[in-house]
C-alpha cells in the first residue's frame, strides 16, 4: 500500500490527507500509516481565521506562515530579518522612510500579480478607515504599523513607507504574520469571507477548511523560492492534549506541537524525535488593576509572592520552562534586565501584604483556558495557582473556557467580569508585548490588549522613547528601566518562560522549531 501511495495523483493524495482528519473522535489503530508526502500536524485549537491581518494567535500563525509571504522574513534559526517578497530596501538617514525593491514575476495563488499596488492595498486595508475593504477586519494587531503615515507606489516593483518618525521595530514587525501579504483580488472577491478563502504567495496553497476537523493546504509548485517537497499539509485541531498525545503515539498525526510535559516521556526510542527550542515567550496572569482587590499594588505583589512558580515549572511543567522575572523574555538577551530576580515564593510576605491592604479573604474570579497557543498546561497550572492563592487567604473561583471563547472574554478587558486571567505571549521584538499590553493607551477600549487596565505614565514614556530610539544600546537601557518599574508595580503575576517543544515521527525529515514559534514546512520531507 505504501508503495502504491507514491504513485497517487495530487488530488488523490489530498483526498487521503483530508480523509485522515475524520478520525478526530477516536484514536487510530496502532501502526496506522498516514500517506507519504502528506504531513499531518496536530494543532492545539481550531484557527479563528486564515487572514493574517485579522488574527492574533500563534496557533493560526503556524498555518499562515506556510500560505503567505511578507516583504521580509526571519532568517531560519534566528529573529534576524532577511529579504522575502522584497529583494532589498533602503532606509532614510532619519529612519522615517523605508523604500523596498520588490521581487518580480511572483503571483498569488489565485493567479493575480504581486506588485507594489498589492502591498499598498494590504497596508491601506489595515490602517485606513476609509479604505473600501477596511470593514473586512477588525485588525487587532494593526498597532504593529501605527507609525505608518503613508504607503506609496513608486513604480510597479518599488514601494515606499513613510513613518511618523523613526521606528526601530518596523522591519521586525514586517516579518511578523501581521505583515504577510494577501491577494487584493481575493479580498475583493470574498470580502468579509476572505478569512475562509485565503490566497497568498507562499509555498502552500489553501485547499480546504473543514470546521473543527482540518485545514488542508497543497504544494505550490510555482513557489518563487522553490517548490516544497510535501504534496500537502493537514492541520488538525485536537484541543484535548491527551487525545493529541494518543493520536501521535498511534500514528494518526506526524507532528505534534506543544507536547504536554507529562507526556514527553512517552516519546522514547527510534520511532519519535522530541525537539526543543527556546524563544521569546512569557506566561503570566493578567491582574485587574482597575477595580477589585488588584487595584491595590500591595495585593498584586501579594499574589506574586503567594504563587510557588518554581514548583509550577518543576512539577506541572516538568522542567520545560524557567521562572519568569518580569515582562520581557530573556530570549531578547540584548534588552533583558538580568539584574531582576523573580518574586520569591514567600507566603508569609503575601499574607502580610494582604493584611496591610485589608484584603484578607478577598474573592477572586479567575479565567482559565482549556488550551491555546503557548498556554502551558493551563488547567493544571490554574488549579495549582488557585491552591497557592487560597493558602494565603484569597477566595478563588475558576471559570474555564475554550481558547477562542476565552480570548473573546479576556481581550475586551476584565472590567466587570474577572479579577485575573491566564495569558501567554510569543513575540518578535521587546517592544511588542509591553507596547500592546502595558501602556495606558493600550487599554481595550482604545484598541489594545491591556486587559487589566494597568497604567503608569513613566512606563508609557519609556516605551514611546524606546520604539523611536535608533541606537540599540539606548533602546536596551530604556527597556531595562521599564522592566524594573513593571516588576515592582506587578500588573501581572510573572510565571514562566517556556522552551517550546514538538515531537515528530521517524517518517519526517527536515522539520525544525524556530525561535519565532512559527512552523516553516517548505523544506520538510515525509516518507
Amino acid at each position: 500500500m505504501k508503495q502504491g501511495m507514491l504513485n497517487w495523483t495530487r488530488r488523490g493524495v489530498l483526498a487521503a490527507g483530508v480523509a485522515m482528519t475524520m478520525a478526530l473522535g477516536a484514536t487510530m489503530p496502532a501502526g496506522a500509516q498516514t500517506p507519504p508526502g502528506v504531513l499531518i500536524v496536530g494543532q492545539i485549537a481550531e484557527p479563528k481565521a486564515l487572514d493574517p491581518a485579522a488574527v492574533t494567535a500563534v496557533n493560526d500563525f503556524r498555518i499562515l506562515m506556510n500560505v503567505y509571504d511578507g516583504l521580509v522574513r526571519y532568517k531560519s534559526g534566528t529573529l534576524e530579518v532577511e529579504p522575502a517578497l522584497a529583494e532589498s530596501w533602503e532606509i532614510s538617514e532619519d529612519g522615517s522612510v523605508y523604500t523596498f525593491k520588490l521581487r518580480e514575476g511572483v503571483t498569488f495563488h489565485d493567479g493575480s500579480d504581486f506588485n507594489a499596488e498589492a502591498v499598498k492595498f494590504n497596508f491601506d486595508r489595515m490602517l485606513n478607515e476609509d479604505h473600501p475593504f477596511h470593514d473586512t477586519g477588525p485588525f487587532p494587531l494593526a498597532f504593529f504599523f501605527s507609525a505608518v503615515e503613508s504607503t506609496e507606489v513608486v513604480d510597479d516593483y518599488t514601494v515606499k513607507f513613510t513613518l511618523n518618525g523613526p521606528y526601530a521595530p518596523f522591519l521586525s514587525n514586517l516579518a511578523y504574520p501581521t505583515g504577510l501579504i494577501v491577494s487584493p483580488a481575493a479580498v475583493e472577491q470574498h470580502g468579509a469571507d476572505f478569512g475562509r478563502n485565503p490566497s497568498g504567495t507562499g509555498p502552500f496553497k489553501f485547499a480546504e477548511w473543514r470546521s473543527n476537523e482540518a485545514v488542508v493546504v497543497e504544494k505550490n509548485a510555482d513557489y518563487w523560492d522553490g517548490a516544497p517537497s510535501l504534496e500537502a499539509v493537514v492541520f488538525r485541531p485536537i484541543t484535548d492534549a491527551n487525545t493529541r498525545t494518543a493520536e501521535m503515539l498511534a500514528g494518526g498525526i506526524d507532528v505534534m506541537v506543544e507536547v504536554p510535559p507529562v507526556a514527553l516521556s512517552e516519546f522514547q526510542g527510534d520511532t519519535f524525535e522530541v525537539l526543543e527550542q527556546a524563544g521569546p515567550h512569557v506566561w503570566f496572569l493578567i491582574l485587574n488593576a482597575k477595580e477589585g482587590p488588584f487595584a491595590d499594588k500591595k495585593v498584586r505583589q501579594a499574589a506574586n509572592y503567594a504563587i510557588n512558580k518554581s514548583a509550577l515549572v518543576d512539577n506541572v511543567l516538568e522542567g520545560t520552562a524557567d521562572v519568569a522575572a518580569g515582562p520581557t523574555p530573556p530570549a531578547f538577551a540584548w534588552a533583558y534586565n538580568e539584574s531582576l530576580e523573580p518574586y520569591p515564593y514567600d507566603p508569609d510576605k503575601a499574607k502580610a501584604l494582604l493584611a496591610e491592604a485589608g484584603a484578607e479573604g478577598a474573592e477572586l474570579t479567575f479565567y482559565v483556558t482549556e488550551g491555546g497557543s503557548g498556554m502551558l498546561d493551563p488547567i493544571a497550572m490554574g488549579t495549582a495557582i488557585q491552591a497557592d492563592l487560597e493558602a494565603v487567604g484569597f477566595d478563588v473561583k475558576i471559570e474555564t473556557y475554550e481558547w477562542n471563547t476565552f480570548l473573546g472574554q479576556v481581550n475586551p478587558g476584565l472590567e466587570g467580569k474577572a479579577d485575573m486571567a491566564e495569558m501567554a505571549w510569543m513575540t518578535n521584538d521587546p517592544d511588542t508585548l509591553p507596547y500592546l499590553a502595558l501602556r495606558t493607551d493600550a487599554w481595550p477600549d482604545k484598541g489594545g490588549f491591556n486587559s487589566g487596565y494597568y497604567s503608569n505614565p513613566e512606563v508609557d514614556t519609556l516605551l514611546e522613547e524606546a520604539r523611536v530610539a535608533t541606537d540599540q544600546d539606548k533602546r536596551a537601557e530604556l527597556y531595562k528601566q521599564m522592566q524594573t518599574i513593571v516588576q515592582d508595580d506587578a500588573p501581572w503575576v510573572f510565571v514562566a518562560n517556556w522552551k517550546q517543544n514538538a515531537v515528530m515521527s521517524d517518517r519526517v525529515e527536515g522539520f525544525t522549531l524556530e525561535p519565532s514559534f512559527f512552523l516553516l514546512l517548505d523544506d520538510v520531507v515525509k516518507n
